[in-house]
């Protein structure tokens, strides 16, 4: 007899809260694929990373001067992250892809981006998206990184805001803060998202509130997945490493991924401190419950009185006529 169909909607998600192996882009690859293995084998449709888990976040930064002009450790210390950056175009995530390609999963991951259309030596952070089949179906760079992030990560563009169909769900992610750009979350609920990805380096100061506030506003699901990392994590071999460790805290991203429903209320409540894969069911027909109060992009909403306009294209220095 033919198995049952799936119910399309219902929808396994995974949250995989990890540290990545801490610059080190081969290690922290192969960490992502073991989750990624793990998820499949649980039979999950989709899992979600960290932001800027591959191969890190810059904590260095805010800890080391890095705001010294012309310094020899802030200019070596973006020359080894720049070395361990993805470029996409060079094919650096293929193992990835042929992971969630083995699995048939689907996957949210936060990325150091190197790249390849702007000049190569630039880095972006950049979620990027893959379908069930592997495939890189959206490169998001963030809009505007915060604060000490805008010494090491360039501007992004619209580009990646951009949603993607799964089951009866259509998905949409965000970097940190850039979830807090009424704008930029517009640009998604026009599109028909109801499954958003917020993607953090890890913090409950970050997920607590601002979770189940998108839900409430979207009436949609929201996962906040957040990465981890510690003091005694960071790697000895590491190039000045001594200078690294010296004015660091001991807790430099304690996680709190969470998932809220659409009316709010906490399907997975803050997870703190614990390196572990969260699997969590959603259901869609909560989604259309919710909605019959409040549709900010349909019967809510009034495009004759307000409207977004969203540049797509990905911006570029110049364009070459042969």
């Amino acid at each position: 007899m033919p198995k049952p169909t799936k119910n399309s909607d219902r929808l396994l998600v995974a949250l995989a809260q990890i540290s990545p192996v801490w610059l080190n882009k081969i290690a922290t690859i192969d960490k992502i694929c073991s989750f990624i293995e793990q998820a499949g084998n649980q039979g999950c449709d989709l899992v979600c990373f960290g932001e800027a888990l591959l191969p890190g976040y810059p904590f260095w930064v805010e800890n080391t001067g890095g705001a010294k002009f012309n310094n020899d450790l802030q200019k070596s210390l973006y020359a080894h992250y720049s070395s361990q950056a993805i470029n996409i175009d060079n094919g650096d995530l293929a193992q990835i892809q042929k992971s969630c390609e083995s699995k048939q999963i689907a996957c949210y991951l936060g990325i150091i981006e190197r790249a390849h259309d702007r000049s190569g030596h630039s880095l972006y952070c950049t979620l990027v998206y893959l379908d069930k089949a592997g495939s890189i179906q959206s490169t998001h760079r963030k809009l505007v990184p915060t604060h000490e992030e805008r010494l090491v990560w360039s501007i992004g563009d619209g580009n990646g805001l951009r949603t993607h169909k799964l089951a009866s769900f259509t998905l949409g992610g965000l970097n940190c803060w850039e979830n807090w750009l009424p704008l930029a979350r517009t640009s998604l609920y026009a599109q028909g998202e109801d499954l958003h990805i917020a993607v953090w380096p890890g913090g409950d100061h970050n997920t607590f509130d601002i979770t189940p506030f998108i839900a409430k506003e979207s009436r949609s699901y929201v996962v906040s997945v957040s990465g981890l990392l510690t003091k005694e994590q960071i790697p000895k071999e590491l190039p000045f490493y001594q200078q690294i460790i010296d004015h660091m805290p001991n807790s430099l991203a304690n996680g709190a991924s969470c998932v809220a429903k659409p009316n709010g209320d906490w399907l997975l409540e803050p997870q703190v401190g614990k390196e572990e894969l969260f699997v969590i069911e959603l259901d869609h027909q909560e989604v259309r419950k919710e909605r019959s109060l409040i549709d900010v992009s349909g019967h809510y909403s009034r495009p004759d009185v307000t409207k977004l306009i969203v540049n797509r294209q990905r911006q570029k220095v110049a364009d070459f006529e042969d």
